[in-house]
């Protein structure tokens, strides 16, 4: 195939035989002057591409279904979070979407996902808009020249966000919708222009296959690399620090949202670029991705003035504001994006509520809780229908991505720690001082310092009172002292000036924590229901 910046009539994908006009495997600079030409962009004063999602600017997890068949029905955690669809209304739907894309110009990309070769998966992705394209050509790995030669994608991927269903016709809850079907190995997302669809849609397919297929541990978290070859893995939820503390001048970024973790202990990045906030960014504060925001980048939702210089702080469209951008757009990158030699791993939580300290150490059982919980809050505008932060549990710190049972993801973390005597830490990087709209939002400098002390062993001192302060509600241990950080701000009661609203607000998140892992208990050990919080 030539590689060619007019339309062309190629076939769709090696699943549905059918030609389509479509520009194939554009560089940034074309997708960015197509998006410019259609009055759907604009540039930013670095050169990066402006533009706005429409009216969903976060994900809309009620919306994600996975078909069920013969490959999915006994392996799948149904329920709420991996919602069935039947074959026939995927089957009536994809008709619908193919017929609809036979008069339009599409944009078609083939890449790959595993920067681990044993493991990678080609992808061919069809977009509707131009800008979407260059968000599939920033997220996922490219293939050089002789590769687009020879390939064949293993999935599809039909990005088309004009397209909208008819609920009552179509078995869908509203109009948008991201469907996957494991057995054709086709995802059909439509109905909405939010781009961080299409890299999760990809995220909850190698969940259910790398675990499965591969006994590879597939995870929520970003990973950096030492000098000496020792990798920390960052666990959190989207707006928890994953992307900004994996971003660190000392350390080589392996990647900062999705990540395997294989049998021989190699750490790999799923993708091939990084899908940031940027509510509130500065150069002070994250240097590397604000230097990272040039030409070939993709700003979401963002606002600029007139000169394309963007406010950061305006938060008028969404406080979801994103950009993606590829790997090499940072200095400090692992080239190839695979680590090993894992010796850390970061929980990160942004506790809304101000009572968890901002770091703590977790013995095996701990951890094993507190991952199975995946706790942190809910801000405005990360997903679809969010107003105001709440509490939020998400299995693995990633439940709507994973398609299993949480339990089967903990039992292959459990048997990594184990073996390869990990130290696990709690990080809150959310507020102190007192809840959400009282308190403030804890210094990512003083965050820095203690992850930065706890990866080159200055907390690892054994468990004492002497070295430690154990919380009293969570029973998790908390340093007295850190290099770099104020004693009082590692304890969340003296940063409140009322000792009695701030143990009522810890025991309501106690609370919940115990609420959440009921569902759990019938599989949890004695041990792990006994690492949980305290009741009043």
């Amino acid at each position: 195939m030539s590689f060619m910046s007019k339309p062309q009539s190629i076939v769709l994908s090696n699943k549905i035989r059918q030609e389509i006009s479509a520009f194939y495997q554009l560089s940034a600079d074309e997708l960015v002057n197509h998006t410019i030409s259609s009055k759907q962009g604009t540039v930013n004063d670095k050169g990066a591409l402006i533009v706005k999602t429409g009216k969903f600017t976060g994900r809309s997890p009620r919306d994600r279904f996975l078909v069920k068949d013969d490959i999915t029905s006994s392996k799948v955690w149904w329920g709420e979070i991996n919602k069935p669809f039947s074959s026939k209304d995927f089957d009536s739907i994809l008709d619908k979407m193919v017929s609809y894309i036979e008069s339009k110009t599409l944009f078609v990309r083939d890449v790959f996902a595993c920067s681990d070769l044993r493991y990678r998966m080609s992808i061919r992705v069809v977009n509707e808009y131009a800008w979407s394209n260059l968000f599939s050509r920033n997220m996922f790995i490219q293939p050089n020249h002789e590769e687009l030669e020879n390939f064949k994608e293993d999935w599809l991927i039909l990005n088309i966000p004009s397209f909208k269903a008819t609920p009552d016709q179509d078995n869908t809850r509203q109009e948008n919708f991201t469907i996957v079907n494991f057995t054709k190995k086709i995802i059909l997302i439509g109905g909405s222009g939010y781009t961080g669809e299409i890299k999760k849609s990809i995220f909850s397919v190698l969940n259910f296959t790398l675990p499965t297929q591969q006994n590879i541990l597939p995870m929520h978290c970003s990973a950096n690399v030492d000098a000496d070859g020792s990798t920390a893995l960052f666990f959190g939820l989207s707006g928890t620090g994953k992307t900004t503390l994996s971003a660190d001048p000392k350390r080589k970024l392996i990647g900062d949202d999705e990540h395997g973790w294989t049998p021989d202990n190699k750490v790999f990045n799923f993708e091939g670029g990084c899908y940031a906030k940027v509510i509130n960014l500065s150069h002070e504060k994250e240097p590397d991705i604000y230097d990272a925001i040039k030409k070939g980048a993709l700003l979401e939702n963002v606002i600029a003035d007139r000169e394309g210089i963007v406010d950061f702080d305006n938060v008028s469209i969404t406080q979801n504001t994103r950009v993606s951008y590829p790997l090499n757009h940072i200095k400090n990158i692992a080239v190839p994006s695979v680590g090993e030699q894992t010796k850390h791993i970061f929980f990160l939580t942004a506790d809304a509520f101000g009572v968890l300290p901002p770091i703590t150490k977790l013995n095996q059982y701990q951890a094993a809780y507190h991952f199975i919980s995946g706790y942190t809050a809910k801000v405005a505008g990360t997903e679809e229908g969010v107003r105001k932060p709440q509490p939020s549990f998400s299995a693995c710190f990633g439940a709507p991505f994973m398609p299993l049972h949480p339990v089967e993801y903990a039992k292959l973390l459990a048997k990594k720690i184990e073996e390869n005597e990990i130290n696990v830490w709690l990080i809150n990087t959310g507020w102190t001082g007192g809840p959400y709209g009282v308190g403030h939002r804890i210094p990512l400098k003083y965050t820095r310092a203690m992850i930065e002390a706890a990866r080159t062993g200055l907390l690892s001192s054994s468990y004492s009172y002497k070295d430690y302060h154990i919380h009293s509600v969570f029973g998790i241990a908390q340093p007295r002292t850190c290099p770099g950080v104020p004693d009082n701000i590692l304890s969340p009661r003296q940063t409140w000036d009322n000792d009695i609203a701030f143990y009522k607000q810890a025991y309501l998140l106690s609370e919940a924590f115990q609420t959440n892992f009921q569902k759990f208990e019938s599989m949890a050990s004695k041990e792990i229901l006994n690492a949980g919080p305290n009741s009043r």
